[in-house]
């Protein structure tokens, strides 16, 4: 008998909502969908590592070639002689050829001079500093190893610090001499023009193009500084105002000195 006033059992289940059927996970559900799975998935998945990994590299190269500071000759690597420049500020003349460079790579553009200081006292530079030889010129010969100086020899090294003392210069690398020092074509500039140091020195009749059987290195520009040197013999210019018979090359002072000195010790 059904009670009058409630729902058979029979209703009830009728209002019932039905219970979900499970549907079987096959072994491709779970990996997903056919477009989840495929390669260009994949891609995207990865793209984002491999994208930080490639910039993290070219941040990594752009350093070690452009933007590492380099303290001295023995840290420039063989690759860069022939292929890579030096720019920094000279902290030091000490002979009429040659000088010490302070590395500022990436220049005013990295902040060096205003964010980055460059050291000036000699305790602050003792270690951090390149010795550059300039190529392609011979200058008089100074005081040292017992030599006297050559005529112009002092004029020479004054003229050298005017002009590119405490100065940013480029250096084009060629190779390391046989004191060490790095042979590179220099360039400074003069109200706003670009100036070969070497050859500017040799238009002022204070040295000499490298006279050396082999070994000499001159950018290309041997013609040049020939051509530069005979003009300021023509002019008297510097070194060559005196009597011709009585010059003497820096080459043939330093030859002449070696002479003696081995005729001292036989």
């Amino acid at each position: 008998m059904v009670w009058p006033f409630g729902a058979s059992d029979s209703s009830k289940r009728a209002h019932e909502d039905p219970q979900p059927k499970k549907r079987p996970i096959s072994w491709a559900d779970s990996l997903g969908n056919r477009e989840d799975a495929g390669p260009l998935a994949a891609t995207k998945a990865w793209a984002p590592m491999v994208g930080f990994s490639l910039v993290g590299l070219a941040a990594l190269q752009l350093y070690a070639n452009y933007l590492r500071r380099i303290p001295g000759a023995a840290y420039v690597r063989p690759n860069f002689f022939r292929n890579r420049s030096l720019f920094g500020r000279v902290t030091s003349v000490g002979d009429g050829d040659n000088f010490h460079l302070f590395h500022t790579p990436g220049g005013r553009a990295v902040g060096w001079g205003w964010l980055r200081k460059v050291p000036e006292t000699r305790k602050e530079l003792k270690g951090r500093t390149i010795p550059i030889r300039i190529a392609a010129i011979d200058a008089p010969e100074g005081a040292h190893f017992g030599k006297p100086a050559q005529p112009y020899a002092d004029e020479a090294l004054r003229w050298l610090r005017n002009y590119i003392l405490h100065r940013n210069v480029r250096a084009y690398i060629y190779k390391t001499d046989q004191y060490e020092r790095i042979v590179a074509t220099v360039y400074v500039r003069r109200f706003l023009l670009r100036k070969n140091v070497g050859l500017e020195m040799i238009k002022a009749g204070l040295a000499t193009v490298y006279e050396a059987k082999s070994g000499g290195e001159y950018g290309g520009l041997e013609e040049r500084y020939k051509a530069a040197e005979a003009k300021a013999r023509r002019k008297r210019r510097g070194m060559w105002a005196g009597d011709p018979k009585a010059f003497e090359s820096p080459r043939e002072y330093k030859t002449r000195w070696a002479a003696a000195q081995q005729d001292k010790t036989q």
